[in-house]
């Protein structure tokens, strides 16, 4: 039984974990035949969103290591999917941009991946579903908006 003088426990880490368990293998199935799967989708949809941002960047952010990153980055490339470009206000840099095959490729992905996850949330009313979703990118992203996400991350 339970103690009712307890303070009730946190279920926000568990609840994280569990969506964020599901999202994956929904995203993996999604973008199967993109170069590492649920990952590639991640790079390329940054890559194709948001200001070019810079690898170290992007693997902070995304949480990848950054010698794996480079081996994401390869097949990518090799895909014609993205492109690294020199920083130009730092030449040893390089700045990932998606290309117009991977602005395409993941614009049709953005589709199915928007439609797993109002199938994954589908337990909350489409308002409830844009409320979550805004309010954890704000706690997320710990940055004003207009902040470039990635250099919030790489500061971090």
């Amino acid at each position: 039984m339970a103690d009712a003088s307890l303070p009730r426990p946190s279920l926000l880490g568990w609840s994280l974990a569990a969506l964020l368990r599901e999202w994956k293998a929904r995203i993996a199935v999604i973008a199967a035949d993109l170069p590492h799967g649920e990952r590639g989708y991640q790079v390329l949809s940054v890559a194709a969103h948001e200001q070019p941002p810079t690898q170290s960047a992007l693997a902070a952010r995304l949480g990848i290591d950054r010698t794996v990153m480079t081996y994401v980055l390869d097949e990518l490339s090799a895909a014609g999917l993205i492109e690294r470009r020199l920083d130009p206000a730092d030449r040893r840099a390089r700045r990932i941009a998606a290309t117009a095959r991977g602005r395409d490729a993941v614009a049709a992905l953005d589709i199915r991946v928007r439609a797993a996850e109002d199938e994954l949330l589908s337990g909350l009313e489409p308002g409830q579903r844009a409320q979550l979703c805004g309010l954890l990118e704000h706690a997320a992203s710990g940055a004003a908006p207009g902040d470039d996400r990635c250099a919030v991350t790489a500061r971090a």
